[in-house]
């Protein structure tokens, strides 16, 4: 079953409730020090690439899997940023979701940035002196993290 028709499953038993979804994102770090930001064809704002986790998946390979399905490039991940647990979504179609994430740095190896047009609207890469709002407090926070040079953190 794929994680598309597994949540659509579950919305059909509990509609638009609370309920938990797991999520991999990865900071994507080039040689300028600039971060890739990815604009969510969802939200049309600026976040970091990552997605929903797939059944039988670990959190790593979801992050390496959505990077490469949202950005067109293969990574490596480097290290676990963070898990950040206590962040509540209402996403544009109702449904509602305590969403926890696995956030890492990943190093792009190889691949060219595309966009789909539908899920990745751009891609671009900022400096760090100058990234536009994050589209939820969780990015902001993984973002707030990594500039800290924080590994490990939990919140």
């Amino acid at each position: 079953m794929s994680n598309t028709n597994y949540i659509r499953s579950i919305r059909e038993k509990v509609g638009h409730d609370l309920l938990f979804l797991n999520f991999s994102g990865a900071i994507i770090v080039n040689e300028n020090n600039e971060l890739l930001l990815q604009k969510r064809g969802d939200r049309n704002a600026w976040g970091f690439p990552g997605g929903a986790m797939e059944l039988g998946e670990s959190a790593e390979e979801t992050a390496v899997r959505e990077v490469f399905e949202e950005t067109g490039l293969h990574v490596k991940v480097d290290h676990l940023i963070g898990v950040y647990t206590k962040y509540f979504d209402e996403y544009p179609n109702g449904d509602k979701a305590q969403t926890i994430t696995f956030f890492f740095q990943c190093k792009a190896i190889e691949g060219e940035l595309k966009t789909d047009g539908d899920e990745t609207l751009e891609l671009a890469f900022f400096p760090v002196t100058n990234l536009p709002p994050l589209f939820v407090k969780q990015h902001q926070d993984a973002a707030q993290d990594w500039l800290a040079e924080r590994r490990g953190c939990f919140r």
